[in-house]
């Protein structure tokens, strides 16, 4: 696709050398050929849980839906995931372990460890199991609830865009069943 592009640009002069885009995007071509181990794992741990967030979502009471979340699989790709880039990186784990001796304290140590490409791609993959787990726990507290499929769909939304507003919309708008316990 980049090739398409970047064979086209001496018939595209004119319009590159307006804006200043022809130097850019030759050196943009390399950039987004490759990816870097990092970049990938963060896409992949985002994407994995996209199906079960989707399933949730739009068809909350579906037999399908319940099977796939039944099983563990929901949260295994952001915890291999972050296994994963620990063994790539494991400096990553012995920085956290000191990041309370750090001089300028612990939130600093902390904010040094997760300012590398390797730290936030942890980061995330931790975020996104989290938020996959609290999500997973709303949509069946809903489900046993019997809620309304729309109010479903809201806190499941929220429980893994805005994790806190999740919790907070599944509060306020789940029935409050006599026959939960």
């Amino acid at each position: 696709m980049l090739s398409i592009i970047f064979d086209a640009l001496p018939k595209l002069r004119f319009s590159g050398e307006l804006f200043g885009m022809t130097r850019e995007l030759k050196s943009m071509q390399n950039d987004y050929v490759l990816m870097d181990i990092y970049t990938l794992l963060f896409a992949l741990s985002t994407l994995w849980v996209g199906p079960f967030w989707f399933a949730m979502m739009l068809k909350p009471y579906d037999a399908k839906t319940s099977e796939m979340m039944d099983k563990p699989w929901v949260f295994a790709g952001p915890i291999c995931i972050w296994f994963a880039i620990m063994i790539l990186h494991p400096e990553g784990l012995i920085d956290f372990a000191k990041s309370g001796s750090h001089p300028d304290g612990f939130m600093a140590g902390l904010a040094a460890g997760m300012s590398s490409k390797a730290g936030v791609t942890a980061m995330w993959s931790h975020m996104v199991a989290g938020d996959i787990l609290a999500t997973r726990w709303i949509w069946k507290d809903s489900i046993r609830r019997q809620n309304s499929p729309w109010v479903i769909r809201l806190c499941v939304f929220f429980g893994v865009m805005l994790m806190p507003f999740g919790f907070l919309f599944h509060f306020i708008f789940r029935k409050k069943s006599a026959s939960v316990g």
